[in-house]
């Protein structure tokens, strides 16, 4: 005889009580389901400009804790976002591989690079893999050339920052003679270039033309061979660990008269250190590709924000990436998808408010109407000239 078991209404309450907990469960969890959007990140955070790549680095991180806080919600799904950072201490070869590894990573969207020599080659991986990318640095006008879709730039160029330069210089100083040294980078050359071009057509005469690398630190030899040319000015197309040298080594040689004129890259605070109290300091003319954060509506606040957060660290660019990182999310929403192919071709119809500007684009990626300021080293601090 087969002997059959039911279960008792007890036990079948306890099943059915539980399936339907577990019913309900999932459907909360399906409410509450997320979407991690990932923002890759990638600058010099060791070698020599590792101060930059720190500062581009913590102004993306800043833009990323804030938006956090907003409890976004794009295409249906509360969105997390999430700073993917990669370094390429300054080295195209890095730069290339920091890009592949984040387009392996399926990252939503790139902030960066930093510098013109590693953006450029970047540019071409991020266009292959579909991904957009806004540097808040590269000024080397080749960034745009090649008409990528997906490639923006949220500052001025070098055909700005140069000119800019050697109109301050001849028009508001009168100077007359004038020497280019370049560190032969994509940026430095590019720079130098455009100021050397422009101070000719503008009747001042380009004296002497040198040329050094990224990683010197002894001007001597080409200072000394300056300083026989008589200049009134030293234009340096370079970054700040060797402008620092430089101005220290001119005060040696007493070139402490002639002005040196330089574009963003060697417009810090961390020129300040690196002169080591060198009174020439108080002769650099500097050119950055934006509005100083003193005459911004929210420039205070933000950077009294940043400094809560990072003190001691902000050099330059961490407003850039910012507003980058600010103006891909605002395309994703506006597009209402994190999809790169969908958002993506959103993003050239920007009209973000930041903190640098407004950001609206060209069609080739270029900012419109980007603004430039110029700074000198007052008393020690770095300060706006115009």
């Amino acid at each position: 005889m087969t002997l059959r078991f039911a279960p008792s209404p007890s036990l079948r309450h306890v099943a059915l009580a539980a399936a339907s907990f577990a019913a309900l469960a999932t459907a909360g969890g399906a409410a509450q389901a997320q979407t991690v959007v990932k923002i890759g990140h990638v600058g010099p955070v060791s070698g020599p400009q590792a101060h930059y790549g720190r500062d581009n680095e913590n102004g993306a991180r800043m833009a990323v804790d804030e938006l956090n806080k907003q409890n976004i919600s794009i295409g249906g799904k509360k969105v997390t976002f999430e700073l993917l950072a990669e370094d390429d201490a300054a080295d195209p070869k890095q730069g290339t591989a920091a890009a592949q590894k984040l387009c392996d990573a399926k990252v939503n969207g790139v902030v960066g690079h930093l510098n013109s020599g590693t953006t450029i080659p970047a540019s071409k991986v991020y266009n292959q893999c579909g991904l957009p990318m806004i540097s808040p640095s590269a000024t080397n006008p080749d960034l745009t050339k090649p008409g990528y879709k997906n490639v923006f730039r949220l500052l001025a160029n070098d055909n700005a920052l140069g000119a800019g330069l050697a109109n301050y210089a001849h028009g508001t100083l009168k100077l007359k003679k004038v020497a280019i040294i370049d560190d032969r980078t994509a940026y430095g050359k590019g720079v130098a270039e455009v100021f050397a071009k422009t101070a000719k057509q503008l009747g001042m005469e380009v004296v002497s033309q040198q040329y050094t690398n990224d990683k010197a630190v002894d001007f001597m030899a080409i200072l000394t061979a300056i300083k026989n040319k008589k200049p009134d000015g030293i234009f340096f197309g370079g970054m700040d660990p060797q402008a620092g040298p430089m101005l220290r080594q001119m005060q040696q040689l007493g070139l402490t008269k002639t002005y040196l004129f330089g574009g963003d890259g060697i417009c810090t605070d961390k020129l300040i250190e690196l002169a080591s109290g060198a009174k020439t300091l108080g002769n650099v003319v500097c050119a950055v590709g934006g509005a100083s954060l003193e005459k911004l509506a929210g420039g205070k606040d933000w950077r009294a924000r940043y400094d809560a957060k990072f003190p001691g660290q902000f050099q330059v660019y961490s407003p850039y990436t910012y507003d980058a990182t600010m103006v891909l999310v605002d395309a994703m929403k506006r597009a209402n998808s994190v999809d790169p192919k969908v958002y993506g071709p959103k993003i050239v119809e920007a009209a973000y408010q930041g903190v640098t500007a407004k950001v609206q684009f060209e069609s080739n990626g270029e900012l419109k109407n980007p603004a430039m300021t110029l700074y000198g080293y007052k008393d020690g601090k770095k300060t706006p000239v115009n």
